[in-house]
């Protein structure tokens, strides 16, 4: 626990792995100090040719967004890779990023953003997409095209008439898509540069990237 004279950094954990799983992350992530946090249902876009021919390849995921203190992170993404097992293929993969300020959780209250420590040392990047819906496959081939190798689709529905999902404090309409990929930072450049030409972001109203800095990562191969 923090006392009134320290502050605390806080970071957003992104775990992805396989229906059914993001409950038993959220149950174990609690025991270990992180008191709350979203699933989103996404699918995985692994380049197979068999998968493809066994029309396999589309694999359901889900998401689980989560935000705690630096400490508590570390510590709970360590206890969560031992039960989970990341570093075994298909087990998923879990990666942090920096948040800068949080509004509406009492649990998180840091100091006004500031800018990021060691950026420059980090070795991935998360490269957030959002489109039309109907057109996150051609995200996902424009990004395969320069050296990605997949990425994860999360479809954006409030569960509302009148609502919105929320990602990272941004409203997403139902006939949003959402494609998440990781690169290797020395790859950024070349996979947003294709994305970028194969669906014109660039023009009014068809869609928006950004990137983050990558801090930790788990279940990631080369």
């Amino acid at each position: 626990m923090l006392g009134n004279s320290e502050t605390a950094d806080f970071e957003l954990v992104c775990i992805i792995v396989n229906q059914g799983i993001g409950s038993k992350i959220m149950q174990t992530a609690k025991k270990n100090g992180i008191s709350g946090g979203t699933v989103l249902i996404g699918k995985g876009t692994i380049k197979n040719r068999l998968l493809e021919f066994l029309a396999l390849n589309d694999v359901k995921k889900e998401i689980v967004l989560m935000v705690s203190d630096n400490k508590t992170v570390e510590y709970a993404l360590e206890q969560l890779d031992k039960k989970f097992k990341f570093s075994k293929p298909n087990h998923g993969i879990a990666f942090t990023t920096s948040v800068g300020q949080i509004f509406g959780a009492s649990s998180c209250k840091g100091e006004p953003m500031k800018e990021e420590r060691g950026a420059d040392n980090t070795m991935y990047h998360s490269i957030t997409v959002i489109v039309e819906k109907g057109n996150a496959e051609n995200v996902i081939d424009a990004a395969v095209e320069a050296g990605s190798k997949g990425g994860t689709i999360i479809n954006a529905r409030g569960s509302g008439i009148h609502e919105t999902s929320k990602l990272f404090s941004m409203e997403i309409e139902p006939e949003k898509e959402i494609v998440l990929i990781l690169s290797e930072r020395d790859s950024t450049e070349a996979i947003v540069g294709s994305i970028r030409e194969k669906i014109k972001i660039d023009e009014p109203g068809n869609g928006i990237i950004f990137i983050q800095d990558v801090k930790n990562t788990y279940g990631i191969y080369k």
